[in-house]
């Protein structure tokens, strides 16, 4: 029997913000550039997308993964950019296969929308390690206990993908609120709400306290900083794929224009 000596690859949580930043040149940016040059080579990528909302859960089963432009009002050079990589759908049906809490089936039709191909545009430039997305089951979007945790349970039952080499990527924002942004200044002073609850989100992070992470809404500012599920979900399915001795490090901290939280980390 052939013995495999891969390495369990890494678990990333990155806070992907705005589409702008495909063009940027700032230190977020420069931190995943970072990331492409120090993480060791996936054999292929998993991105858990905030902007992939399904009723149940799906997994991109394509070949040739589309770039989706799933953004308007932002300069003709952003839908003019392709990130043309191949997709894994061996992977994806191993995952499938894997995942016993629900039933996860194919898609053939989404691609890869800006929560995913944004941030890799920067990571892996050459485009040349083959990605595939999974949704999120969006069919329960109010918080509850429950629903985090029905999230956090279908995560944990993707780590074999770790060990054959795959990257799981989850990519949203820790404080996401459009509401109140401010779209004018991207280095806009940060609401000391949206301050406090992600500085209270990085200590539960370092202490391993996942069940104040899933009912997140007891900490100060919940309610302005996550006003959706949508992009805090992405977080709880990296959190699950946590082992015990595994280190997290911040690969970035910093907020984008006033209410959105670019905070990325590293497992692994």
């Amino acid at each position: 029997m052939e013995k495999n000596n891969r390495k369990k690859m890494p678990v990333l949580f990155i806070g992907h913000g705005s589409p702008m930043n495909l063009i940027l040149k700032n230190q977020f940016t420069y931190s995943l550039s970072r990331l492409g040059e120090k993480l060791p080579r996936p054999r292929a990528i998993l991105v858990i997308s905030a902007h992939w909302l399904t009723p149940g859960t799906y997994v991109a089963c394509m070949d040739k993964p589309k770039t989706i432009h799933d953004f308007y009002g932002f300069p003709e050079e952003l839908f003019e950019m392709e990130y043309p990589c191949q997709g894994s759908p061996d992977d994806a049906r191993l995952l499938i296969r894997s995942v016993k809490k629900t039933q996860i089936k194919c898609n053939n039709d989404w691609g890869l929308d800006h929560a995913s191909w944004a941030i890799l545009k920067h990571i892996y430039p050459g485009a040349d390690i083959p990605v595939f997305e999974m949704s999120l089951d969006y069919s329960f979007n109010e918080w509850h206990p429950k629903t985090l945790r029905y999230h956090y349970d279908i995560a944990s039952e993707l780590a074999i993908l770790r060990d054959k080499g795959v990257l799981i990527i989850g990519s949203g924002n820790i404080v996401h609120n459009l509401g109140i942004i401010d779209f004018r200044n991207i280095g806009a002073q940060t609401y000391d709400w949206a301050a406090e609850f992600d500085n209270m989100v990085k200590i539960n992070l370092l202490n391993k306290d996942h069940g104040s992470l899933i009912d997140y809404q007891k900490m100060n500012g919940a309610a302005l900083a996550v006003p959706t599920l949508d992009h805090y979900l992405p977080m709880i399915y990296v959190l699950a794929l946590r082992d015990e001795d595994e280190q997290l490090k911040f690969t970035y901290e910093g907020f984008q224009y006033g209410s959105i939280s670019m905070r990325s980390f590293q497992i692994g």
